[in-house]
């Protein structure tokens, strides 16, 4: 863009909101654009100023909303720890050492934490490396007994009972574990044990430092700790989480939420204190139902009244706005609104699968500021995607800017379960 465009755009934005003031009329035309039975569509766009509802449209029908359930979860962890919690695995002996002999095993301490040597951003330290230099400087050249991966802190199955069984295989469908490792997932494919690949992958790095590896049965011994692997913060999690719309990362966080609130770690106990925080936190409940961290359960149901509630009550904290998609530049809503005037001015997560297409989030200001929280929930969509996609586009820059974008639909509707 030049210059001049780029100045145009910034004052279109300076006095767009005035123009948004009584959008249901844009709001009805949306919904009979969109091709879905209205009962199917919830909309609630609330000006941040006054928190007056500038436009709505059945905002107390629970629908699914895919993985807009994410800026759920990161919301409600964010509130309990802060943007700089770390995740620790510990690093332990169980027995005594004698002339460079451990006899006793390497325990590691699974902490639910997702992104322990991630393939994608962030990037923390590989932990492969630090455990093989924790154990040269220990002064260990062998190891009597096993590499042990304890996960005994987080209860439960790795993966909601809810979720389909055809995602299994897929990487948006891999298991959450109390130890996970690359993402838990290869190729595009879910990893099953990501503790075994750890494990084999670690044994062969020790075999190249000519650290040996007995395997003998020495049961459970008094546990030393020789070091701690340190995730990245929590913040850069979450951004990755949301930009990238990683359920794997969305799912333990919700885990973790669970655990320090002092539950077990499990995802259905999770979901339930997670539950009550929004009823402390006095959102309107009637019809949630908060089933995983993720989205990927169709059976989770939210209303538009309440993400609404959410996105307000967040909207004050510089670093949750941070981490949703900047459309027409970032992660899911790259495309969504691209060189238009507000390219650049809506963040929002997405949530889409078979029949879904919802977003949410924040109309900004030139400094990036929330002036608006945004909810587009979409259920039972038939017929080409790209048709409620343009729809939405166009409903905002009426809204925002007056003057909408009419783009003709080309695009064919997403079959895959994958949310976005």
């Amino acid at each position: 863009m030049t210059k001049k465009i780029l100045l145009i755009i910034a004052l279109i934005a300076c006095w767009a909101d005035s123009m948004a003031q009584d959008a249901n009329p844009v709001v009805e035309r949306f919904v009979k654009a969109s091709g879905i039975k209205p009962e199917s569509v919830a909309v609630m766009i609330t000006d941040l100023s006054d928190n007056k509802v500038i436009g709505s449209h059945n905002i107390s029908t629970p629908l699914i909303p895919a993985s807009i359930m994410k800026s759920v979860t990161t919301a409600a962890l964010l509130n309990k720890v802060g943007p700089n919690y770390r995740y620790h695995t510990g690093i332990f002996i169980d027995g005594p050492l004698d002339m460079g002999i451990l006899r006793g095993n390497l325990v590691i301490v699974g902490a639910c934490d997702p992104s322990v040597n991630s393939m994608s951003e962030p990037y923390g330290q590989n932990i492969i490396e630090e455990i093989t230099d924790a154990l040269r400087l220990a002064g260990i050249n062998k190891i009597e007994g096993k590499i042990i991966i304890d996960e005994s802190e987080f209860a439960g199955s790795p993966r909601p009972d809810s979720w389909m069984a055809a995602d299994f295989r897929e990487s948006y469908g891999t298991g959450i574990h109390a130890f996970n490792f690359e993402n838990n997932a290869r190729g595009g494919r879910s990893v099953e044990n990501p503790s075994s690949v750890f494990i084999s992958r670690l044994k062969s790095a020790l075999a190249k430092e000519m650290i040996s590896i007995d395997e003998k049965d020495l049961g459970i011994g008094k546990r030393t700790q020789i070091f701690d692997h340190v995730s990245p913060p929590i913040d850069e999690i979450m951004r990755s989480c949301m930009m990238r719309s990683d359920n794997m990362f969305a799912e333990a966080m919700l885990r973790t939420y669970g655990k320090l609130e002092g539950k077990d770690g499990s995802t259905p106990s999770a979901a339930n204190r997670e539950y009550a925080f929004w009823v402390e936190r006095k959102m309107p409940m009637e019809g949630v139902e908060i089933i995983d961290g993720s989205g990927l359960s169709r059976q989770n149901r939210v209303t538009a009244e309440f993400m609404n509630g959410i996105l307000t009550q967040m909207s004050g904290d510089a670093t949750y706005a941070s981490f949703f998609p900047l459309a027409g530049q970032e992660g899911t809503l790259k495309k969504f609104l691209a060189e238009t005037p507000l390219d650049s001015y809506i963040a929002m997560k997405t949530g889409s699968m078979k029949g879904i297409q919802c977003y949410a989030g924040y109309k900004l200001d030139e400094d990036y500021v929330p002036t608006h929280s945004v909810v587009i929930i979409m259920n039972d969509i038939v017929g080409k995607r790209d048709r409620v996609r343009k729809a939405a586009e166009n409903m905002l820059l009426d809204i925002f800017i007056n003057e909408p974008k009419q783009v003709e639909p080309n695009q064919q509707v997403i079959n895959s379960e994958e949310d976005e």
